[in-house]
């Protein structure tokens, strides 16, 4: 009877402890994707600014006409990864296309930014300044939201590569899942300065 007993209270504690861990996977995935949400937010936020920023400076770039395709190309297929990963933000793979996508975007956009420099009257325009200031302000907010969403990935991935969580995470299909990268290893390299 004693053994009996010692023996449910043994399984009734492994139960509960495995009803935690679960739990615990549950939470810790959801906050990550909560904090996806809110990348989702802003990228979209970006996405619809940029029509309008090429919109306005069309009158103005007329011999630049490749580099404005270059940016709507580049943001078309932002939007395009972007819908993918809102999916399912804990795919890795589609969490990685969306980086590398919006890495072109970033990339076109700072083309147009230098070839804008070559033309005053559109810098001077006070249309294409407001959305040239709203976007540099949605990436900053966008660089918030990946920040949050890659801590709260890190600590479910942390939280579920840990003994004995890697057995109920096996066990639940809880899979591994990727930060956010939205800066290309050109921009982490110390920049060459020469005198």
């Amino acid at each position: 009877m004693g053994t009996t007993i010692i023996g449910l209270i043994v399984i009734a504690v492994a139960v509960i402890y495995l009803v935690f861990i679960y739990n615990r996977l549950v939470s810790l995935r959801n906050q990550f994707k909560n904090a996806f949400a809110q990348i989702d937010v802003q990228l979209q936020r970006r996405h619809d600014l940029i029509p309008n920023l090429v919109e306005a400076a069309k009158a103005y770039l007329t011999h630049e006409k490749s580099t404005l395709t270059q940016v709507m190309e580049a943001r078309n297929n932002a939007v395009s990864a972007q819908k993918d990963a809102a999916k399912d933000p804990g795919d890795g793979t589609k969490i990685q296309r969306l980086g590398g996508a919006e890495n072109l975007l970033t990339k076109a956009l700072a083309n147009f930014y230098a070839v804008a420099e070559n033309y005053p009257d559109l810098k001077a325009n006070e249309t294409i300044q407001q959305l040239m200031e709203e976007l540099s302000s949605t990436e900053n907010r966008v660089s918030f939201a990946r920040q949050a969403y890659n801590d709260g990935v890190m600590s479910y991935n942390i939280f579920r590569e840990q003994f004995p969580n890697n057995v109920i995470a096996g066990m639940f299909a809880f899979k591994e899942t990727s930060q956010l990268e939205l800066e290309s290893p050109e921009a982490r390299q110390a920049p060459k300065v020469a005198f």
